[in-house]
């Protein structure tokens, strides 16, 4: 299997570059797995697409605000980090610019000095150890003086950086906002949970692995970039007791369905879970426990295409984007959205 085998021709100015005005008045693609059938509705019509019994599960996670501008001391030298990881005791992994000037033991200042950090040690492919020195909550710290690291391909200034974080989000630690929950309102959210759909929450937070293209001419030679998940007891529970009752666990994300299906039992049960996931789906995989998704319009050759290949069909896939093109979706983390039931 070839990543070539996913490819598709998308035009850049369909790569939508800032959110709409309504979240949910984003375009709904609604493809079927079985037949490759597609109907063109909006994001407010997905109610029409759930039964009671069904469970929509939705990934918490908020976006870090994991972009640092600053200076080195003394030179007063621009410096931009970027967060990646958590390392603990105050330690980040992250990638530096410029990179090469940063050498173990140099000292970086953020915000009149309100936030400083020293190199501590060099990584592999360009990424660093980085010990933060401030006074009260860290988290605090980045809210105030930290930017949202948006996607390489928008190029956009984000006016309101809320817009790059879902309605739900409360776990902080994501660098990639778990795009297809973005389209959703808490309005939207209360009515699909007054028809008797129940709603559970998972965590992953997305790393930057998730832009990272895949460059193995082979797909099965791609090496995935790992990420942390959790689910809860509670979840765990909502989630056996769905299948129990007949009903359908709907995806929101890729996010979502990477965290259930790493962590789900062969025969499709859960149980209180949490760790690093590297799973990577592609054509092939047996999907134990998602029965429909709720998707973005992915980039071609990426993981994510791979990913919803596997669950409809790479010729349904290809047909649905190439379909896409035509009608004029907007593409990627601020454009459209697809049900694939």
């Amino acid at each position: 299997m070839k990543t070539s085998d996913f490819y598709y021709d998308l035009p850049q100015e369909l790569i939508a570059q800032t959110p709409l005005e309504r979240r949910d008045g984003s375009r709904l693609m609604v493809l079927n797995r079985e037949t490759g059938a597609i109907q063109h509705q909006h994001f407010f019509d997905l109610p029409e697409h759930l039964h009671p019994g069904d469970t929509l599960v939705l990934n918490d996670s908020r976006v870090l605000p994991a972009r640092l501008y600053g200076h080195r001391v003394p030179t007063g030298g621009a410096v931009e980090l970027l967060l990646l990881k958590d390392v603990g005791d105050g330690k980040w992994e992250c990638l530096a610019r410029p990179g090469r000037k940063l050498k173990p033991g140099a000292e970086v200042s953020f915000g009149e000095g309100e936030l400083t950090a020293t190199i501590a040690e060099d990584l592999q492919e360009g990424k660093k150890i980085v010990q933060f020195h401030y006074e009260g909550i860290f988290l605090e710290i980045l809210e105030r003086l930290g930017k949202m690291p948006l996607p390489p391909y928008i190029k956009e200034e984000l006016q309101n950086g809320e817009r790059y974080q879902t309605v739900y989000s409360r776990v902080t630690g994501s660098a990639a906002a778990p795009t297809a929950g973005l389209h959703f309102t808490k309005e939207l959210l209360g009515k699909i949970q007054s028809m008797g759909v129940d709603i559970a929450y998972v965590t992953l937070h997305v790393g930057l692995g998730t832009f990272r293209p895949v460059s193995a001419e082979e797909v099965t030679d791609h090496h995935m970039h790992s990420e942390f998940c959790m689910i809860s007891k509670e979840t765990a529970n909502l989630l056996n007791e769905t299948h129990r009752r007949g009903g359908r666990i709907v995806c929101v994300g890729t996010t979502s369905c990477r965290t259930l299906e790493s962590f789900a039992h062969e025969d499709g049960t859960f149980e209180e879970s949490s760790g690093w996931t590297d799973i990577f789906i592609y054509p092939g995989y047996r999907f134990k426990a998602m029965d429909a998704l709720v998707t973005n319009f992915h980039l071609p050759e990426s993981t994510l295409v791979m990913l919803v290949s596997a669950f409809a069909g790479r010729e349904h896939i290809l047909n649905a984007y190439n379909t896409a093109v035509q009608e004029r979706y907007r593409f990627f983390s601020f454009g459209d959205a697809m049900l694939i039931e």
